[in-house]
């Protein structure tokens, strides 16, 4: 029998396209004051993506009164959206538990229920909205936690994820990205609020968008050319914010909790057999593509090559709604030099850190680094020593890439998320 060294890079690629993606907004003023729908729409056009979107936001209105809103029940019942927004008014999540679950949550999951009857597939998002600056004065004598900013805060945290939990929802931590920027610093802070203590001003609507932003396209706002009327320093701190609450937490806010993941792999079953693996989530459907005009269906399938060869091959997970693809190139040759399924690059890592990919050797031999895109596209180039570190400046990148690393024998990669 033949010895066969094994080389394995793996492209992983996310379904992305410049398609439409359409939201409905139903909430109140805190929605509409300074026009969030259309900053998220300039916004996410600025970053190469397009919106269609409608709004149902009626003053002070609740989920309660959206329940039964004739205009709400017709713009969800209007076409397939992908994602719902729903916005409480602002004091009712923030109320004691009790009073929470009579008043609020029921009425959360019957919107639900009408987004999910209408089209399985849309993806309803929970605004988590945030306190007061100087509390609810109103509520403060009733209830303890209302009398400042960070038990209002708190308090409306917990509702929002209770809601997005109990209703297999997203929640968008607006909030939570308010709270952080006090902690920050008190003085932006402070400018997120209109004159009202309560309302968004530009600055706070800007931060909502970004926030939104993240948790619908899993993307970081940071480095979009659009600034809306803050400025463009005041904009690239609030799109920072953005990304560090939202994507550096998805399980936190269940982002992503339902996307179809592809994440294959594979392992050497002897002689030209390979035993195929989908180590992703939530797909209901595979499709293998081996890459010597062989397919299969099954989720971890079992091939055998009729030669040593390189073989790209295509996996396909998919559900009813989503999708994903990612690719094996694998190379099998000949060379007659044991097996081992161990590489000896483990010893190098990979990591990120303002704005460069530091690449630490801990081997005893010189290695070649390829930084690539998900479409196999070379960006980058270089070397690092044996016991050695180099760095690789990426300020002008943003996404997930490959880092392809190169020994005397032996072949790995990394993938590496670029904020």
């Amino acid at each position: 029998m033949k010895n066969l060294f094994y080389l394995l890079l793996v492209f992983a690629t996310t379904q992305t396209s410049a398609q439409q993606t359409s939201i409905l907004f139903l909430g109140n003023s805190y929605t509409y004051t300074s026009n969030l729908p259309g900053t998220l729409y300039n916004l996410a056009l600025a970053g190469g993506d397009t919106i269609y979107h409608e709004s149902n936001t009626p003053g002070g209105y609740t989920l309660e009164g959206h329940s039964t809103n004739n205009a709400t029940l017709t713009k969800i019942a209007s076409r397939d959206w992908d994602f719902v927004v729903m916005q409480e008014q602002s004091q009712r999540p923030s109320f004691p538990p009790t009073q929470v679950t009579n008043e609020v949550y029921p009425y959360a999951e019957i919107l639900v229920d009408s987004i999910k009857s209408n089209y399985e597939c849309t993806e309803p998002v929970f605004f988590m909205t945030w306190g007061r600056r100087d509390g609810d004065q109103s509520n403060c004598q009733f209830y303890q936690p209302l009398c400042t900013f960070e038990g209002m805060n708190a308090r409306l945290r917990e509702s929002y994820l209770e809601m997005g939990s109990d209703n297999d929802a997203t929640v968008a931590p607006c909030g939570a990205a308010w709270y952080q920027m006090k902690l920050n610093n008190s003085t932006f802070w402070n400018g997120l609020f209109s004159s009202d203590g309560s309302h968004p001003s530009a600055w706070g609507t800007y931060l909502n968008a970004c926030v939104f932003y993240a948790t619908i396209f899993r993307q970081s706002p940071v480095g979009i050319p659009y600034y809306a009327t803050i400025g463009q320093q005041d904009a690239e701190d609030l799109q920072q914010l953005a990304e560090d609450i939202v994507l550096d937490s998805l399980s936190t806010w269940y982002i992503g909790h339902q996307d179809v993941v592809s994440d294959a792999n594979f392992s050497f079953a002897g002689g030209l057999t390979v035993n195929y693996s989908s180590n992703g989530q939530n797909a209901t459907e595979h499709f293998w593509d081996f890459g010597d005009g062989n397919t299969g269906t099954t989720e971890n399938p079992q091939h055998t090559y009729a030669s040593g060869s390189t073989y790209v091959v295509q996996h396909i997970a998919s559900s009813v709604c989503d999708a994903d693809t990612s690719y094996l190139e694998v190379v099998l040759n000949p060379f007659g030099v044991g097996i081992s399924n161990v590489s000896g690059l483990s010893e190098i890592e990979v990591r990120w850190k303002n704005s460069n990919l530091i690449v630490e050797n801990l081997t005893r031999e010189r290695i070649s680094i390829t930084l690539l895109d998900v479409s196999g596209r070379e960006l980058l180039n270089s070397t690092v020593e044996p016991e050695s570190t180099q760095q690789l400046e990426t300020s002008r990148l943003s996404g997930i890439y490959l880092v392809k690393l190169e020994g005397m024998n032996e072949v790995s990669s990394r993938k590496v998320f670029i904020p």
